[in-house]
Formats: structure tokens, sequence, C-alpha cells
């Protein structure tokens, strides 16, 4: 079961896809947002939640009082998980923006006219380097000054490697999953 775990939507329960996707845990989740919270990066912030997946991430991110919310995902099925549970927060959260958009990372970069302050990238473990690094140089220009990227990937895949605007912040490991931080240069 994936839920909210905190702010105006707290507990609310959220459906996940049935299948091709692999939703992040409630114990990352939680360590995550807290340390955003902490660093004062989610109040009024525009978020970007890239493979969205149930679109967990960006739905936390708005339930802790990011303004809005953009979940891109490519997976029809997923895309309409993310739609479902936009809807349910928006009854949790009035006046919450958050928008579904059913393209893959990189056509949604390629039209997006958004500049965003938070970003969240959890691509399928399949998706190589190559590709990601990619994702990354398209996603740069769409960035705030400050910018925080978070990009989550199994714990034996390599360092991210960042296109020029972007800078490694750090990194966390939990089990299987690494969180890998980035910073708008």
């Amino acid at each position: 079961m994936t839920r909210i775990i905190a702010g105006a939507a707290g507990s609310l329960t959220l459906a996940v896809p049935d299948a091709g996707t692999r939703p992040t845990s409630d114990r990352v989740r939680e360590s995550l947002f807290s340390a955003l919270e902490s660093a004062d990066l989610i109040a009024d912030a525009a978020v970007l939640d890239l493979y969205a997946g149930s679109g967990a991430l960006g739905l936390e991110a708005v339930s802790r009082g990011a303004a809005s919310a953009d979940l891109v995902e490519k997976a029809s099925r997923a895309a309409s998980v993310a739609e479902r549970n936009a809807r349910a927060i928006g009854w949790a959260v009035p006046g919450a923006s958050v928008r579904v958009h059913r393209a893959s990372a990189d056509a949604y970069l390629r039209s997006a006219n958004g500049v965003f302050d938070l970003v969240f990238l959890d691509p399928p473990y399949d998706v190589g380097e190559t590709e990601l690094s990619s994702t990354l140089s398209l996603l740069v220009p769409h960035l705030a000054a400050g910018a925080t990227v978070v990009i989550e990937r199994a714990s034996r895949s390599a360092e991210p490697s960042l296109p020029p605007g972007l800078t490694h912040d750090r990194a966390k490991k939990y089990g299987d999953t690494t969180l890998w931080w980035a910073l708008r240069a």
C-alpha cells in the first residue's frame, strides 16, 4: 500500500499501477521529504515528477505545501492511475495545481515551457546511463536558479553523469535504492 505520508493529505491511500512501475517505498519517501523540508525546498515550489508512475513523489510534495506538480508518465495505465491520485489530492488539498502529462520524459522536456524548483527523476532501473544523461541535459533549461534534482536509481548503478548546469550535491543509499541529489549550477 502506498500512501501520502504527511501534510494536508497525510494518510491518503494512493492507487498504484498493477505492473510496470516500482513505487518509491514509504521509508525512502519519508527520509527524502524530511530532508527536503528541513532544507525548506518544498513550500511554494514548482515540482516536476518525471517517470511519475502513481505520482507519489509529486503528490507528496503538494500535500506538504508545493505550489504545483507536473507528473510525467508515458505508460497509459500508470498515467491513468496518476490522474486518479491527482483528483484525490485535489479533494484533500483544495487549490492544488496538479497536471498529468501522458508523454515520455524527453518528449515532455522538449516541449515544456515551465521552470521548476524541485524535480524528481525515478526512471525504470533498466534506463541506461546514456539515456538518463540525455534526459538530464534536456531538463537543465527548465530549472530555476538553485533548483534541486533528486534522481532515484538502483544502488548497483553508477553515479549519474551530470550535464553542464548541474552539480552533484550528495547521495544517500537505502538498501537497493540510492538517491542522488544534484543542484542547478
